[in-house]
């Protein structure tokens, strides 16, 4: 399996993820976005199915190839990212096997065609994947109130949690849709550890209703990595 971070990840971070037997590949910085984002997964990358993945069209060569060495198939972006919002969001809508949701205005034109048979939900906050924490297809964490209220008349567990205490650097504060992500059907990971989050214990509970188990690939305050991504 590969697991998708960003090039600032820690070597104890990857070294935690390894353990798991995942080939970790980070994401190079992208100097057309601001310092905080640049090399954020959920940024310059989205999973659109099993199969294939969508990728910032401006991304290195090195990265192109080394992802041409893995067979992993994808598509480049038709937008251009830059750095000031919206053009930086683009890709960053949340995809699942049933559902696209995002900011609909600016999503890619690829990611729209690609998901045309998808249930298509519109959502104010164009940060939609930074915002959403999936631990199932339709049970969610987020900070954003908007996202709250759609998904809830979707029918979407969801647990609602203040902005704050999650670290990105440059920032006051990070998303929680950043902090981590699913590496197995029973396990998430995360960025830092929950036991020094002040909403740790919320979530916690959160999960254990999905009998998921918190992994943290460190003991840090939270960090906002931009997600993780698996494929």
């Amino acid at each position: 399996m590969i697991c998708f971070v960003d090039y600032r990840t820690t070597e104890t971070e990857i070294s935690s993820l390894k353990k798991f037997n995942f080939d970790v590949i980070k994401i190079p910085r992208d100097n057309n976005l601001y310092k905080a984002i640049d090399g954020h997964t959920d940024i310059q990358l989205n999973i659109l199915d099993t199969n294939t993945i969508i990728i910032n069209k401006n991304i290195n060569l090195t990265f192109k190839e080394l992802l041409k060495t893995k067979n992993i198939n994808f598509i480049e972006s038709y937008t251009t990212l830059s750095e000031k919002y919206p053009n930086n969001i683009p890709l960053n809508a949340y995809i699942t096997d049933n559902y696209l949701i995002h900011n609909l205005k600016f999503t890619d034109k690829k990611i729209l065609d690609y998901c045309k048979n998808k249930k298509i939900i519109n959502v104010k906050q164009g940060y939609t994947k930074c915002s959403i924490l999936p631990l199932r297809e339709k049970a969610i964490i987020t900070n954003d109130n908007g996202i709250y209220n759609t998904l809830k008349s979707e029918d979407f567990d969801i647990l609602l949690l203040p902005y704050g205490d999650i670290e990105l650097s440059g920032l006051n504060y990070g998303f929680i849709g950043g902090v981590g992500g699913m590496i197995s059907n029973d396990c998430m990971a995360f960025f830092g550890s929950l036991d020094n989050y002040a909403y740790g214990d919320e979530v916690k509970k959160f999960l254990y209703k999905y009998d998921i188990k918190p992994i943290y690939l460190n003991n840090t305050k939270l960090i906002d990595r931009g997600s993780l991504l698996v494929f």
